[in-house]
């Protein structure tokens, strides 16, 4: 019996180092989610976007440059959600310093599963969401 693959459900949005973007990222994936139907935990997976495209414009996109924001729906209900940058670095979790440094400490609480991935140039935050 051969492996059989998915083949998930693919949303994106491309998005300019704009601070409108952040927003316009978040009424892009409510919109998503609820075209999908998915509901229960859509606060949750808003306020990851947010954290991450904020990153991404902050850290990871250079002036002139944008990010690309992906949503992709497995049939077994896994909800991917990724921020594609251009920029270098390496993000991770850390101890909040003051007013800034609780983006993925906020992910990693909320999210069932995030990580980062490599893209030539830049990197990919993505997070994921299993139970719906």
């Amino acid at each position: 019996m051969k492996d059989v693959i998915q083949q998930p459900c693919l949303r994106e949005q491309f998005y300019l180092r704009e601070r409108r973007s952040v927003p316009a990222a978040r009424e892009f994936v409510r919109a998503v989610l609820a075209d999908w139907g998915l509901g229960t935990r859509t606060d949750d997976v808003l306020l990851c976007v947010s954290e991450l495209a904020t990153n991404a414009l902050v850290h990871g996109v250079p002036p002139g440059r944008g990010y690309r924001l992906r949503l992709l729906r497995y049939e077994d209900g896994l909800l991917r959600v990724e921020v594609h940058d251009s920029g270098g670095g390496q993000p991770g979790v850390r101890e909040p310093d003051g007013e800034s440094g609780r983006g993925l400490v906020l992910v990693a609480a909320l999210a069932d599963k995030w990580g980062v991935g490599e893209r030539d140039p830049g990197k990919i935050v993505w997070c994921e969401f299993g139970q719906w």
